[in-house]
């Protein structure tokens, strides 16, 4: 080959490697905070249970500007904004959870919360939106495709749907100390205003998270918004701030309504509490606020952060030998402070703390 030949072919083969790197470099600045926050995902239990922090903008300013009508315009959003493309299918979960608010001897206040239902892989997730208040939050990956037969973490394209995470909420706590979770009900009827933008049940606790630092303000904030149940599985949400105020959030005859406690602790199953109406699902709600009740009272009113703990995995759901508590997790509203734990294992708890103050 001639010297002027092997001279043309090294000019083209370098003028591919520049372009290609050039790609790379425009690729990696494009994704960098997807890579980011998929780099940060990591597994800290092996019966499915992850932690990952989000990066960047999850364009959640943007989906309060249009909403969803239905679980295909959140999937639409997801998959343009976040997914770059990738298609999601929201798969709806929901069955028999426990959440309770009790203070312990310090006066902090502690906000325990039990999830229950088939097999859900899950994740905590760290987000701190520039216009809005840094929250630690649970996350059903059941709900963004994934299952036991296909859990993220092996490659960053298994890995990917976790990007979603954002808009799939099930509980949390923000900076503020302002927590929530959401608890199926048998019933709701949701407001409706043509006037107003549409969120769904997760949306609405990101909603919440992001922008409330009180229970007035989430209040105020969930009316403003229309509210429709993912897959038609209603709910009611268990709220409380730093202050030690708590409520459950229900609606009921298309009103938003606020339901109270006279207790110094506030307890909610899957029945529906608004006026004592206990509209349950005939299944073990009533029990399980019966057991939770009972170890409160048993405790002068309070409880420490072991025996919630404790407490959690007691009044896990148990469907004759199936086992159907997916997650605990214990979030500490004055402190900050959280502990979180899969399928009852109390032995192998991941604590955490969330900055406030911010």
């Amino acid at each position: 080959m001639m010297q002027k030949e092997k001279k043309t072919i090294f000019q083209i083969l370098s003028g591919i490697g520049i372009v290609l790197l050039m790609v790379f470099i425009a690729m990696l600045f494009l994704f960098w905070n997807e890579l980011r926050s998929l780099l940060s995902l990591k597994k800290i239990d092996d019966y499915g249970m992850y932690q990952m922090t989000y990066y960047g903008d999850y364009g959640f300013d943007d989906f309060l500007k249009v909403g969803a009508d239905n679980d295909g315009d959140i999937e639409a959003f997801i998959t343009r904004r976040l997914l770059k493309g990738l298609p999601i299918n929201l798969g709806v979960t929901g069955d028999g959870c426990t959440a309770f608010v009790v203070k312990n001897k310090n006066g902090n206040i502690l906000f325990g919360r039990n999830f229950d239902f088939t097999y859900a892989p899950s994740l905590q997730l760290y987000t701190a939106p520039d216009q809005g208040y840094a929250s630690v939050s649970t996350v059903n990956l059941a709900f963004a495709g994934y299952s036991a037969d296909y859990l993220p973490g092996n490659s960053l394209a298994g890995s990917f749907l976790t990007l979603a995470a954002p808009f799939l909420p099930f509980d949390g706590m923000n900076e503020k100390g302002l927590a929530i979770a959401l608890l199926a009900v048998p019933e709701a009827q949701a407001p409706y205003s043509p006037d107003q933008i549409t969120l769904n049940t997760t949306t609405a606790i990101r909603l919440v998270l992001d922008r409330a630092a009180t229970i007035e303000e989430a209040v105020g904030l969930l009316k403003q918004y229309n509210i429709y149940f993912s897959g038609g599985i209603e709910c009611h949400y268990l709220i409380a701030d730093a202050s030690g105020h708590s409520v459950i959030l229900e609606y009921i005859d298309r009103e938003l309504q606020v339901v109270e406690t006279e207790a110094d602790y506030q307890i909610a199953s899957n029945f529906i509490a608004y006026e004592g109406r206990n509209i349950g699902e005939g299944f073990t709600e009533f029990e399980r606020y019966n057991q939770v009740q009972n170890a409160i009272e048993a405790n002068a009113g309070a409880l420490e952060t072991a025996q919630a703990v404790q407490l959690l995995a007691d009044v896990g759901v148990f469907d004759g030998d199936t086992d159907k508590l997916q997650w605990s997790v214990l979030y500490n509203l004055t402190t900050g402070d959280g502990e979180i734990f899969a399928n009852r294992k109390t032995d192998h708890r991941t604590k955490f703390h969330l900055h406030t103050g911010r």
